[in-house]
């Protein structure tokens, strides 16, 4: 697909362990785009937190949202950007950062979600414990604007197919 009339800025969000690694890459290659890894941004004392199993506050990723939104920013022609984007204030923020900025929000249930981190290696920074916090943190960004909805159990073919729809059919919003 060819991005060079109009940039697009995409997250590819949800709780840990729906995939947003994995699908994050597959669109930016079908896109041409680059992939920002948002754990990549973590502070140090992000990392420790999450990995002794403690819930990160909004406090906690007040500075990681800001430096995110920054990185996307600092791509001209666009980019997608892998981050969990669990509440709408952090989605507004990246917003703010990006106009025109559009979401894919994986969706998975809670024990899908849970069977995913624990099958992680060892070495992740999210450990399994965490994953009821997401839930609760989460706010569905279902029915806001440039947000379309993704099955992560779905084919991540199918997913992609999906997404390149998506933005032949319905652009993203005019910065």
């Amino acid at each position: 697909m060819e991005t060079s009339h109009k940039p697009i800025w995409l997250v590819v969000m949800g709780v840990a362990g729906c995939g947003k690694s994995s699908l994050g890459h597959a669109v930016a290659t079908e896109l041409g785009l680059p992939l920002i890894e948002g754990d990549d941004f973590h502070p140090e004392s992000n990392i420790r937190k999450m990995k002794s199993g403690t819930p990160l506050t909004d406090a906690d990723r007040a500075g990681w949202l800001k430096r995110l939104g920054e990185e996307m920013a600092a791509h001209q022609s666009g980019a997608v950007l892998t981050c969990s984007a669990l509440k709408r204030a952090y989605r507004d923020r990246l917003r703010a950062a990006v106009p025109g900025l559009c979401f894919i929000f994986m969706q998975i249930d809670r024990n899908e979600a849970a069977a995913r981190v624990q099958a992680r290696e060892a070495a992740h920074i999210f450990p399994a414990s965490l994953v009821d916090s997401q839930f609760q943190t989460l706010e569905s960004p279902v029915g806001e604007p440039g947000v379309l909805a993704v099955q992560a159990t779905a084919p991540l073919a199918q997913s992609v197919a999906r997404v390149r729809a998506w933005l032949q059919q319905e652009p993203p919003a005019a910065s």
